[in-house]
């Protein structure tokens, strides 16, 4: 396991933050309504792993399905940098970064991150959708 400490931004650099990543260790792609639309690759980290640096006056909550995740974008650029939550079947209290605002990774090194697929679509999370390669 090699935990490095990474800097993530929005578009525009008004949400910016540092999280403690070990990217081998995976990451998810879903096929729910939301991330089918917004393209959204995360990885979750525990609350200690990730610091927002500026921004939390520029985040906009977009409430969807049943609440329980925090779907957060900027509200200047709609860039959807990471989420926040609180889910038992995820340890508890987390956040979710969304590995394609990762500032200064690599293309070869994004291309080596596994990916997990995720039924959200059907609510069967833990199982691989038939199709994946639109994800």
């Amino acid at each position: 396991m090699t935990i490095q400490t990474y800097q993530g931004s929005c578009h525009c650099g008004a949400v910016r933050y540092e999280v403690d990543l070990d990217l081998a260790a995976g990451s998810g792609r879903c096929n729910c309504s939301i991330c089918t639309k917004t393209r959204y690759w995360g990885t979750v980290v525990k609350p200690d792993a990730f610091r927002l640096q500026l921004g939390e006056d520029a985040l906009t909550r977009y409430p969807f399905g049943s609440g329980v995740v925090e779907h957060l974008f900027c509200r200047h650029c709609g860039v959807k940098s990471f989420g926040r939550g609180d889910l038992e079947v995820l340890g508890g209290r987390y956040y979710s970064v969304n590995l394609a605002c990762l500032d200064g990774v690599e293309p070869a090194v994004l291309s080596d991150i596994p990916i997990r697929y995720a039924n959200g679509r059907d609510n069967d999370w833990f199982s691989e959708p038939a199709v994946t390669r639109h994800l």
